[in-house]
C-alpha cells in the first residue's frame, strides 16, 4: 500500500424499521462537505480498521453496532490523495444521535432511497453488497 494512502474504515449502518421490519440504512450529512454518505473515518496510528470502523459510528451516529460481514474496499482519490476505505455491514444497536460540527444530521432510510440519497454514487454498491451479506445470513 502507497505510504501516501490515507487509511480510513467505515461501515454499512443499518436496522430493522420499527414499523415493518424491513432494512433500513442510516446515512451521515456532513456540513463541511454539504454531503450524505455511510459513516467512516480516518484510522489513528496503529488502530484496527474494524475497531476504527466501530469508534466512527459511534462517534458520528451516537449509536452502538455489531458488526457483521466485510464489505468491498473503496478506493478513490480525496483532496488529491489516494485514499483506502475498509467497510464492514453493522447492525445497529442502542443509541441516541447528537448533531455535531462534523455530522448535523443523520437518515434512516429504506435501501433505494439511501442510494438514490447518497452523494458519491461509488457508496451505492455497498447497499447492494450489504444487503447481499443479510441474504446469506438469514
Amino acid at each position: 500500500m502507497n505510504e501516501g494512502t490515507v487509511q480510513a474504515a467505515g461501515c454499512v449502518l443499518w436496522r430493522r424499521s420499527p414499523f415493518d421490519d424491513a432494512v433500513e440504512i442510516c446515512l451521515v450529512h456532513r456540513p463541511k462537505y454539504d454531503d450524505w454518505s455511510h459513516p467512516k473515518g480516518k484510522l489513528k496510528r496503529g488502530e484496527d480498521p474494524l475497531a476504527a470502523a466501530i469508534r466512527e459510528v459511534l462517534e458520528e451516529t451516537g449509536h452502538h453496532c455489531t458488526p457483521g460481514a466485510p464489505l468491498p474496499t473503496m478506493y478513490y482519490v480525496a483532496h488529491g490523495r489516494p485514499k483506502r476505505v475498509l467497510y464492514w455491514a453493522a447492525e445497529a444497536t442502542d443509541g441516541t444521535f447528537a448533531p455535531s460540527n462534523e455530522v448535523d444530521r443523520i437518515v434512516w432510510l429504506p435501501p433505494m432511497a439511501a442510494g438514490n440519497r447518497l452523494t458519491q454514487p461509488r457508496d451505492r454498491h455497498l447497499i447492494a453488497a450489504l444487503l447481499e451479506s443479510l441474504h446469506h445470513t438469514q
